[in-house]
């Protein structure tokens, strides 16, 4: 189980150091996230990336991304240190010393939606959020 590499772009499109101005929606702050190949990019400048170069005789384009916004996240090395500590708590649990021994002894095990749910905190008001963790917003 596990990768060589990933792809973080959304995720790290809401620190500090991204592109966009910070914006404040409904009280809290967020940034604007424009992925590759959604329609606002490849009319700028990722044309080429997707093989679509050149127009079609109809001037049109096939996007394959989405444009919105994202939580903010703050500075990218906080966000940076969060996001390696749940990697090696996650090696802790499964007794990995290193990322290779995490790839051959990491499962990954299929839980239902209800099991999601009752994996995080209920019942309970939360009072200070943690840097790690913020509950889903409806």
């Amino acid at each position: 189980a596990g990768a060589n590499c990933v792809m973080l772009g959304s995720m790290l499109a809401g620190v500090e150091e991204s592109p966009g101005e910070i914006i404040v929606y409904e009280g809290r702050p967020y940034k604007d996230y424009r992925g590759m190949g959604s329609l606002g990019a490849m009319s700028q400048f990722s044309k080429d990336r997707y093989g679509t170069g050149q127009k079609s005789d109809s001037g049109k384009t096939v996007p394959e991304g989405i444009e919105g916004r994202v939580p903010y996240k703050g500075k990218l090395a906080d966000f940076i240190y969060q996001f390696v500590g749940g990697i090696r708590s996650g090696m802790g649990y499964v007794g990995a010393s290193h990322l290779d021994e995490l790839r051959t002894k990491a499962k990954f095990i299929t839980i239902s939606n209800a099991g999601l749910l009752e994996s995080h905190p209920h019942s309970v008001a939360l009072t200070k959020e943690a840097p790690n963790y913020s509950p889903r917003r409806s």
